[in-house]
């Protein structure tokens, strides 16, 4: 998911995992699964889970972050939304959790969702001097223009995309034109994974716009570059995100945080162990990302996502429920 551009659109259909009798007091749940792949893994592991571990009868149904999160406020259903992208609507979540609508369980994503100039592992490796975006551009030679070989290359998303814009602003608050790199147009979302691809496929230079989590940053080992300035709020909205703006100054990008949401009724109704299970469960960008990659590969729906996350990892879910449930989770598996 990315939270200024476009969503992944992975709307696939999933089966309900089969469960065991219902534990009194859990009963019915529906969750929500947004439509793209990070999102689609998380509710299909908490449906495995919630289902064979505490033996709940939860159904997934397919959502979206705004539609579904007004429905949570107004209505107290779907009960859980696993991936709930908060920062996109703070004035629903805010006023929902005001006026007791809903509750926050964990970040999810327990590093953030990251967006940012992105070079590779390899490269970085290699030139352990160059940490943040005006290291970078001491170095056009390492990062050289398909195009111009004269010049370096900083490579952008398609136009429509607000990174995009994030991305074109920064080329210039931080002069890269001045310091001999050209901003590359990738023209799509594909042309923009097919850069990156190349670029490693070569072990050749390359940096541009990305985010996390993506199944692309699972196949393909990126470090993202530090912008060697502070956060200022007030920068980001009027200049860093604005094209309108001709003279944007250097500045970070922020983090978006990524939380359950679930509904109120549902929360108190739940039982203690089921909610300690929401309000623990969170996993890194570098576990998601992999993941995404195994499924991608593979043509994986959620469900088999989430088999392959709980078979691989146990040593990070167990950690999410009691022994007992573990291990009813591990036979049904």
């Amino acid at each position: 998911m990315k939270p200024t551009i476009a969503p992944l659109a992975l709307a696939l259909g999933l089966s309900g995992v089969g469960g065991m009798a219902a534990a009194e007091g859990c009963g019915e749940i529906t969750i929500a699964s947004m439509n793209w792949q990070s999102a689609e893994l998380a509710a299909a592991v908490d449906q495995f889970i919630l289902n064979n571990g505490f033996g709940c009868e939860a159904e997934i149904i397919q959502g979206d972050t705004v539609p579904t999160i007004t429905s949570m406020v107004e209505k107290g259903d779907p009960q859980i939304a696993p991936e709930g992208w908060v920062d996109l609507i703070p004035e629903v979540v805010q006023a929902g959790l005001a006026e007791g609508k809903i509750v926050a369980g964990a970040e999810i994503l327990s590093d953030g969702a990251v967006q940012g100039w992105w070079i590779p592992k390899y490269l970085a490796d290699a030139n352990p001097q160059i940490k943040t975006i005006d290291d970078l551009l001491k170095h056009p030679e390492l990062f050289p223009d398909p195009e111009d070989d004269s010049k370096g290359a900083v490579h952008n998303g398609p136009q429509g995309w607000g990174g995009t814009v994030v991305t074109a602003q920064l080329y210039k608050a931080y002069g890269a034109e001045a310091a001999g790199f050209n901003l590359v147009d990738t023209g799509s979302a594909a042309g923009l994974d097919g850069s990156i691809a190349r670029a490693y496929e070569r072990q050749e230079g390359w940096v541009g716009y990305y985010w996390a989590p993506t199944a692309l940053l699972g196949k393909y080992e990126m470090v993202k570059l530090e912008h060697g300035a502070a956060l200022d709020a007030e920068e980001w909205k009027s200049c860093t995100s604005n094209a309108e703006c001709a003279e944007p100054k250097p500045n970070d990008w922020p983090k978006d945080k990524v939380q359950t949401v679930i509904a109120k009724p549902f929360a108190d109704s739940a039982p203690a162990e089921v909610m300690d299970y929401l309000n623990t469960r969170a996993w890194t960008n570098a576990t998601v990302n992999g993941v995404m990659a195994w499924m991608t590969d593979n043509q994986a729906t959620g469900e088999d996502g989430a088999r392959h996350f709980l078979k691989e990892n146990e040593a990070l879910w167990q950690d999410w429920v009691s022994p007992e449930v573990a291990e009813k989770v591990k036979a049904a598996l």
